[in-house]
């Protein structure tokens, strides 16, 4: 009677396994069927926000480049300034100097090179009178 006790603890524990191993494997399937389903859905979710993230950074870096290109904008201007006040310090600077050695300036040169055109033509005048005289 023992043995009879001992196949049936047996066969009671072995039928236990059984089910319990059962119930493992349907909790599998069932996660891995869950997982396939809220997979699909979760990676759905994650590509929204993903693209809702990536219009926020290029709104974002959209707005600093335009700032940076409006302060470089400004920057270039107030370059282009005062390199003008610059060079016309240097220029009149250079043109005192010049000046003060006696050097003509640009004007002058200019008054000079007119009179210098209108003496060769009154020299030209000049020697066609000359040559028209017996």
């Amino acid at each position: 009677m023992v043995r009879k006790i001992k196949g049936n603890a047996d066969s009671q524990w072995s039928r236990s396994v059984r089910e319990s191993a059962h119930l493992v494997w349907l909790a599998g399937l069932g996660a891995f069927a869950r997982a396939g389903q809220e997979g699909g859905k979760l990676f759905e979710t994650l590509v929204r926000e993903g693209r809702k993230v990536e219009a926020r950074t290029r709104e974002a870096a959209d707005d600093t480049l335009d700032a940076v290109r409006r302060k470089t904008d400004e920057t270039h201007g107030k370059m282009v300034e005062t390199w003008d006040k610059v060079e016309q310090l240097f220029e009149d600077r250079l043109a005192r100097v010049l000046g003060r050695l006696g050097v003509p300036g640009r004007d002058d040169l200019l008054e000079l090179s007119q009179r210098v055109d209108a003496l060769r033509e009154r020299i030209d005048e000049l020697r066609k009178a000359r040559a028209n005289q017996p």
